[in-house]
């Protein structure tokens, strides 16, 4: 069939509904899914998108018209989706468009925890059997669908990471952005000795509030001046599908993800000494520097969830940290997670009795970072190529997009895998340098 080629992504399938993910694109995904695994169990779930419903009813019919069961397990988040797959030792596909606008849905596909379907592996073969339509035969018998609900366990598994107990009363704002995290937290929350005010929690497909992505400003406005104004000790935001999560700190600034992978990497190495923690391409220095200070070893890996699961278990890393959100913790199947990481804060801030605010001074006086800086370009690689040229005297790597790096500055550039833009983070040993680096590497990519 004719299919929209760049719907299949380096870790997902995504695009626009209807012109770019239909039913029956749904149906020929389902078909290929249960083709290329052999599939004879399929874990299912799905978002609140409102094209959802319609997307999930005609992967599902794909599916089990290979021969395909289905165990439905409802409209989930993304991390009770891996709970799930995990615990039944089955693959799965999540009918989710993450943190995209409404109008977007996709697919997020597991051939067995911790391992995903990615461009590398998986998802190219997929589109060939879907171009090609070179299924296996229709099944004589189809597969059946099994409603499932495995929500306790998710809430039991994740609070057995902690130690609820030890936790002091804190006060607590969490937005979920009527995405997909609402229902789940509530229920974990209830059983932790905190106050949570929640903002938002009911998942709702139309996006009534803001938008489901909280690294945009707009997005989590409200919850930093919620955490200002009602003198919180910490702010919790949520992606549209819940395997990203961010830090309000109790000043109400937005805490950056490599700063957060560095203060978690070193509380968890202090009950796994000499642990492996993994980084992405773009994160400050601050992640090596500070888990090479308390013994372990950081490693560094290209950008991308189904990357980062796969060497997090060939490593046998603990623990995980990407800059834009996502955390991966051994202890959860590898995988990433939103409410994880939520709960490790709140018994970090527990036990070291500082705000955080207090744990995040030494690294803002320290590590400049500029964020996450997007462009869109006519010629990504042909402003790669430019940079390469400009900072040729520069150790380079090329694990993902460009990393230039010199002693007193280093940026990381690459295409975004979802989006038509470049996407620039640099770092600087003092706010001046980083400004000025910032401003001339932007320029090039710009020009």
């Amino acid at each position: 069939m004719r299919v929209d080629a760049s719907i299949f992504k380096a870790y997902d399938i995504r695009g626009t509904y209807p012109d770019q993910i239909n039913e029956e694109v749904a149906r020929a995904v389902g078909r290929a899914f249960a083709t290329f695994l052999q599939a004879q169990q399929v874990v299912v779930g799905r978002d609140m998108r409102l094209s959802s419903p319609a997307i999930f009813a005609a992967v599902v019919d794909g599916l089990t018209g290979q021969g395909a069961g289905v165990i439905e397990i409802g409209m989930v988040s993304t991390d009770q989706y891996y709970h799930a797959c995990a615990e039944l030792c089955h693959p799965g596909m999540m009918v989710t468009a993450s943190h995209n606008p409404p109008q977007y849905s996709g697919f997020k596909m597991v051939r067995r925890m911790p391992y995903l379907l990615s461009g590398d592996e998986g998802i190219q073969n997929l589109r060939g059997l879907v171009e090609n339509d070179a299924f296996a035969p229709p099944a004589k018998t189809r597969g059946q669908v099994r409603p499932l609900d495995l929500s306790q366990g998710f809430v039991d598994k994740v609070l057995g990471l902690i130690d609820v107990a030890g936790l002091r009363p804190l006060k607590v704002i969490a937005d979920t952005g009527n995405g997909m995290v609402g229902p789940i937290l509530k229920r974990v929350y209830e059983r932790l000795p905190v106050q949570l005010t929640g903002l938002y929690l009911d998942p709702d497909g139309r996006l009534p509030n803001h938008g489901l992505d909280p690294m945009q400003p707009e997005n989590r406005a409200e919850l930093e001046r919620r955490v200002r104004e009602e003198g919180a000790d910490v702010g919790f935001a949520f992606d549209g599908d819940g395997d990203r999560f961010f830090a309000i700190d109790d000043r109400g600034e937005f805490v950056s993800g490599d700063f957060l992978t560095a203060l978690l990497g070193c509380y968890l190495l202090e009950r796994n000494p000499g642990a492996c923690i993994l980084h992405d391409v773009r994160a400050s220095w601050a992640v090596p520097e500070l888990i090479g200070q308390a013994g372990g070893a950081a490693l560094m890996e290209r950008v991308g969830h189904a990357f980062m699961k796969a060497r997090l278990k060939q490593e046998g890393a603990v623990f995980g940290g990407e800059v834009t959100g996502h955390y991966y913790f051994r202890d959860f199947f590898g995988a990433d997670s939103g409410i994880v990481p939520s709960l490790l804060v709140l018994e970090m801030l527990s036990r070291k009795g500082k705000k955080l605010s207090e744990l995040l001074a030494p690294l803002a006086a320290k590590y400049f970072i500029s964020g996450e800086i997007n462009s869109k370009v006519a010629d990504p690689q042909g402003r790669l190529q430019a940079l390469a040229s400009r900072y040729a005297d520069a150790r380079i790597e090329r694990l993902d997009g460009i990393s230039i790096n010199y002693p007193d500055w280093h940026c990381n550039v690459r295409a975004s895998n979802t989006e038509p833009l470049l996407r620039l983070n640099l770092e600087a040993r003092d706010r001046v340098q980083m400004e000025a680096r910032r401003d001339e590497v932007l320029a090039l990519i710009r020009a």
